[in-house]
């Protein structure tokens, strides 16, 4: 449904996209994921027409970007960071303008209008002025203005920005079902939200993509998922000889309180050694308190994948 190959972007000297090329599957949902300054908003405006690119190529459902942007348009529900509304304009006077560019009869732009609004809880709202509402709020409009044609395609940059978390849970449960129907490319900063909604990731720093993979993936390439954090009562000397002789342990960390030794062990290669360490604890007569694994999350990757590429320059 989104095809990139080679793309670029050039300011004079500075190069904001470098060469990048993915794709987008109809009925996904992927997380555009990177540090602030790194290309996404950037190729988010050039694959909805509002930008154009130094080189490479991107399609929209088959329609070229820079050859058919009419017809790409017609495809695309584009939520920028900060939706640029009319605030003089009530909230339902907009929409309806906003259909009425889209093509849309009166009879099918005021469904349009309520079916919106409904999904995008503003119905308590639909008469007050825009000027009016807070930051959250306008979002909710920038993003029931995206769904107003029900396009085959939307690209959302912070939808969730400004929300409260009340708002963010509702907009994450909104974003999944609008997936069932719609393909969906997603940039946040609030990673979380993307281990919850994405089914694909794709990470990009200084302008080139650094990482690609379902979350699952990108977090098990993060050595926190061989952490192993354990608490016993054992003679502390003697806990941290008895676990470091243990095979598949790479390094122990260990720290004392009350009579309690608190152990981080680092496994090799993420091996699971959580059954050596109950049958060590048990046969030294110690009382094991506690014991799990430490589960990486999206955030340690993005972390370490960016710091990397920052360190290469």
């Amino acid at each position: 449904m989104i095809k990139v190959r080679d793309l670029k972007k050039r300011f004079g000297a500075i190069v904001a996209v470098d060469s990048i090329s993915f794709d987008v599957d109809e009925g996904t949902i992927v997380g555009f994921l990177g540090p602030n300054g790194a290309g996404k908003t950037t190729t988010m405006r050039i694959l909805t027409c509002y930008q154009p690119a130094s080189g490479g190529s991107a399609s929209i459902a088959g329609y070229d970007v820079f050859t058919q942007s009419m017809e790409v348009r017609r495809r695309i529900g584009y939520l920028p960071e900060s939706a640029p509304l009319y605030p003089e304009m009530r909230v339902r006077e907009y929409l309806s303008f906003r259909g009425k560019l889209h093509g849309m009869h009166l009879p099918d732009c005021q469904a349009a209008v309520k079916r919106v609004t409904d999904r995008c809880w503003l119905g308590e709202f639909i008469d007050r002025p825009i000027s009016q509402l807070s930051k959250g709020m306008r979002q909710r409009v920038g993003l029931a203005d995206s769904l107003l044609h029900d396009p085959k395609v939307l690209i959302l940059d912070e939808p969730t920005l400004g929300l409260d978390p009340t708002q963010i849970r509702e907009s994450r449960r909104l974003i999944k079902e609008l997936g069932q129907r719609h393909t969906i490319l997603l940039s946040s900063h609030t990673l979380s939200e993307v281990e919850q909604v994405c089914s694909h990731t794709i990470i990009i720093a200084s302008g080139r993509i650094v990482a690609k993979g379902s979350p699952q993936e990108l977090r098990q390439r993060v050595s926190a998922g061989s952490r192993l954090i354990v608490e016993v009562n054992g003679p502390a000397d003697e806990v941290r000889n008895a676990v470091n002789a243990l095979e598949g342990v790479q390094a122990v960390d260990l720290t004392t309180e009350r009579g309690w030794s608190h152990l981080t062990i680092e496994s090799k290669n993420g091996q699971d050694i959580r059954e050596d360490v109950f049958k060590l604890a048990a046969s030294k007569g110690w009382t094991l308190r506690e014991m799990r694994r430490e589960v990486a999350s999206l955030e340690d990757f993005f972390v370490k994948i960016t710091a990397e590429q920052a360190d290469r320059g």
